[in-house]
């Protein structure tokens, strides 16, 4: 294994880390306004308070990470999904102002306008979030010189809004599963509904966005298929030489990602809320590694020509700064795991109100 594809598991690591943790507090930001009464709201946004911010962390060091080992997919990812990442910053950021401004004023106009900003900037996040990994799934119109030609337009297909929308129901179960945890009462058997509810509408979309991969994209299965399905374009040594081992390993993935989805609703039913939690974290971080294995060793494809790809070795950096970057890694990582960590212990428990609360 070389430093390039160290680099690549590295990065899908730091993305996992991002979609499993923010996507709990997004999908929370989407129910917000599913609560009635200001006690109950101000519950579901505490309950994100200690942590959203340290989450957010994660996709700013995996934006780092691409940016120091892969420069020439940052440039082209930043410029070609330049008016959307604009849109997922102004999301970002008007959802932290409403966090911060909701509880300075006792005006119920006031308090009601920051919820709309609250929920519509974690909703409008969640879609974005689907829609880029939706574009990388389905090919974009990269050139010979690395730049994306096509449009705002061309982002905007079918098959990128629904992964938006897949991407949205399943950060809504997650943070429903994560509300399970932090509320009690009343408010806790409500959540219990809203879980159900997402569970059902993650499991439809699953289904409908499953069947239109493999119809649209089938060489998204070439990696672990044992040879059976041919990827468009040559066919890397990298594949060819450990084609079983990678078969294997991906179905192993798959496995773990259909049982992890079902024992998120035999949890929710014994009411055991923390492996609810789990399992939709295990079926996020499922869900991502098995995107990186249908693309893997590209990283951006070109539906111009495959050959236009940007994988790990022509979009990397060079061999000496990914191998001091590895050795920065090995030092860095468990020092941001160890944060997260304290940060989650520390702040355990349910979620209580209090004067220094939102």
């Amino acid at each position: 294994m070389d430093y390039n594809v160290i680099w690549y598991f590295l990065v899908g690591v730091l993305l996992i880390g991002y979609a499993i943790l923010d996507g709990f507090d997004l999908g929370v930001g989407a129910l917000h306004l599913f609560s009635k009464g200001d006690h109950d709201r101000r519950i579901l946004m505490n309950s994100i308070g200690p942590v959203w911010d340290g989450n957010e962390v994660w996709l700013i060091t995996a934006g780092g990470a691409l940016f120091a080992a892969f420069p020439h997919v940052y440039a082209t990812a930043f410029s070609g999904f330049y008016l959307p990442f604009f849109l997922l910053l102004m999301a970002l950021i008007f959802r932290a102002v409403a966090m911060e401004f909701r509880s300075k004023e006792k005006s119920t106009v006031w308090r009601s306008t920051w919820d709309k900003v609250f929920s519509i900037g974690s909703i409008l996040a969640s879609i974005l979030f689907g829609v880029a990994i939706g574009n990388i799934i389905l090919g974009m119109k990269i050139g010979s010189d690395m730049e994306y030609k096509g449009t705002l337009l061309d982002q905007l297909n079918l098959y990128a809004i629904m992964t938006g929308i897949f991407a949205l129901s399943m950060f809504t179960m997650h943070g429903a599963n994560y509300l399970l945890i932090k509320t009690e009462g009343a408010l806790q058997r409500q959540v219990r509904k809203w879980a159900f509810n997402a569970f059902w509408v993650f499991v439809v979309l699953y289904v409908v966005v499953t069947a239109f991969t493999l119809l649209a994209k089938p060489e998204m299965v070439a990696n672990f298929s044992f040879g059976n399905v041919q990827a468009v374009g040559v066919k890397h040594p990298l594949i060819s030489e450990h084609e079983y081992i990678l078969s294997v390993f991906t179905w192993g993935i798959a496995i773990l990602n259909f049982l992890a989805v079902l024992n998120i609703h035999r949890s929710l039913s014994k009411n055991n809320y923390g492996w609810a939690f789990i399992s939709s974290s295990l079926s996020i971080g499922a869900f991502i590694a098995l995107f990186a294995m249908g693309i893997f060793p590209n990283m951006m494809v070109s539906n111009l020509d495959p050959n236009y790809s940007l994988d790990i070795y022509n979009a990397a950096s060079s061999q000496k700064t990914l191998r001091i970057m590895f050795y920065l890694a090995i030092v860095g990582v468990p020092f941001v795991l160890s944060y997260t960590i304290s940060i989650y212990w520390v702040f355990r428990g349910k979620t209580k109100i209090d004067e220094h609360s939102y």
